[in-house]
């Protein structure tokens, strides 16, 4: 006896099979398949085991949201920390609102290497895009710098970081487990040679600033009405304070004393000028050191920059092997409320604060959806690059302000700021920080959200 269930399944191959051969022989004859009947019935079959478009991947809005964050604080306190010298660098000891902004941009380019990598698997054709995209970076470093519209070599800093930590990441591949073990430690053994490489370039940094004996020095202040040569008393190791310190002792033997920024934070130190954390006329008798050139990303620094690198790209790891939400907040909080708790006892950790803050972004925009109040974050992320050249770096206000009636005060951009936010609010304070809220974050969030739309991305 043969069963109702067994009988279906007869008939449902026998039609299968009869499908099968007519859409065999109109080929051979050269016949397309027909728009119903038997092909459809293929067709369904086909469709039901294998589905024809690849669903797309929900995009993790945290990662533009974080990276829009970091340029809008680079744009305040660029802009404002003038006014408001409390999110200002602070002039030596201390870390303000504008400490962050570095070492969060270099986390959430650790968190993309980890993102991007995994999409090329193999090694040479890794390299080469990691070479190409670092060169990148120091083309648009070199070139912003030699503009002389601000001095920066913010770019030549990431480019080293993105370089370094994107290098061991594909050379390394190979030697770690294709799969997770078991336990809430497993992902930092399987990246162990990540943190190596970090902590390499952290021993660097403190055996070489505690152990390199820094001589006397001396340097001409061009800065005054005439060039004035003074010389600063040193012969020590050690030493953590803006006059004797080893990062500027080996920014001056590799770069040489002329070529580093003449206008560093410290001279907005209380031994400097009685108009501190703002600046002020030096005292009469502030130390030589005031007036020295400092290197503000020095190259001893950016070394220890690799670090928050190292930090970023472990977090991108987290969101790749873990999918569940609870899972990777359990990871990136738990790292994040350590380092921060470190940073606390030696001083201050932006990368653990840039772990918790990335943390709070994700529950509040991917696990929440509270995607709308985030969106201008999210669109100068999309198009970081645009944002922060034509604003962080004053490209687009440098050339509207080529344009003025008779005289360079009466520029469009000199204009909006006084009439429409100084003059109204009767305050100089107030006026430039609002100016710089909707006259340059909102405005360029605008443009990025319109360049979103239509497709438009300015990327390395």
């Amino acid at each position: 006896m043969v069963s109702p269930k067994e009988e279906e399944f007869k008939r449902f191959d026998k039609n299968c099979e009869c499908c099968i051969m007519d859409e065999a022989k109109r080929m051979e004859e050269g016949v397309s398949t027909p728009h119903n009947g038997d092909g459809d019935f293929i067709q369904q079959i086909v469709e039901q085991e294998q589905p024809l478009v690849k669903q797309k991947k929900k995009r993790v809005a945290t990662l533009d949201a974080f990276r829009g964050l970091t340029i809008v604080l680079m744009v305040l306190v660029d802009d404002a920390g003038g006014a408001y010298p409390r999110i200002d660098h602070s002039p030596w000891n201390g870390c303000t609102l504008a400490d962050f902004v570095m070492p969060f941009f270099l986390f959430i380019v650790g968190v993309a290497i980890a993102l991007a990598l995994k999409r090329i698997p193999k090694v040479k054709d890794a390299v080469k895009k990691i070479i190409l995209r670092t060169l990148k970076l120091l083309f648009w470093g070199v070139l912003l710098q030699v503009t002389m519209i601000l001095h920066t070599v913010s770019m030549q800093r990431i480019a080293l970081v993105y370089c370094v930590v994107a290098l061991i990441e594909t050379y390394t591949t190979k030697l770690r487990p294709s799969s997770l073990k078991p336990g809430h430690l497993s992902i930092f053994s399987a990246y162990q040679w990540q943190w190596v490489g970090g902590f390499v370039a952290f021993v660097i940094y403190m055996v070489t600033t505690f152990s390199l004996y820094v001589p006397d020095w001396s340097f001409v202040d061009y800065n005054s009405q005439e060039p004035k040569r003074y010389t600063v008393q040193c012969g020590m190791r050690g030493h953590l304070g803006p006059a004797c310190n080893a990062v500027g002792y080996v920014d001056r033997q590799v770069w040489g004393v002329n070529h580093l920024y003449s206008q560093p934070v410290w001279t907005r130190s209380k031994e400097c000028t009685l108009s501190s954390p703002a600046e002020g006329p030096f005292l009469k008798n502030a130390p030589s050191w005031c007036r020295a050139p400092f290197e503000p990303e020095g190259l001893l620094s950016s070394i220890s920059a690799i670090l928050s690198g190292v930090i970023g790209i472990h977090y991108g790891h987290v969101l790749i092997h873990f999918k569940g939400h609870s899972e990777r907040l359990k990871q990136w909080l738990t790292l994040g409320l350590v380092l921060f708790t470190i940073g606390l006892i030696l001083h201050f950790t932006d990368a653990g604060a840039a772990g918790i803050v990335f943390s709070v972004l994700y529950l509040l925009i991917d696990v929440w959806n509270l995607r709308t109040p985030f969106l201008l974050l999210e669109w100068i992320g999309m198009n970081a690059m645009l944002v922060f050249v034509m604003a962080a770096q004053g490209i687009f206000p440098a050339f509207v302000n080529g344009w003025y009636y008779k005289d360079p005060d009466n520029s469009l951009v000199n204009w909006i700021e006084n009439h429409v936010f100084m003059n109204v609010w009767h305050s100089e304070r107030l006026g430039t920080l609002l100016y710089v809220i909707f006259a340059e974050i909102t405005f360029w969030g605008v443009v990025a959200g319109i360049f979103h739309k239509l497709g438009i991305y300015w990327k390395l």
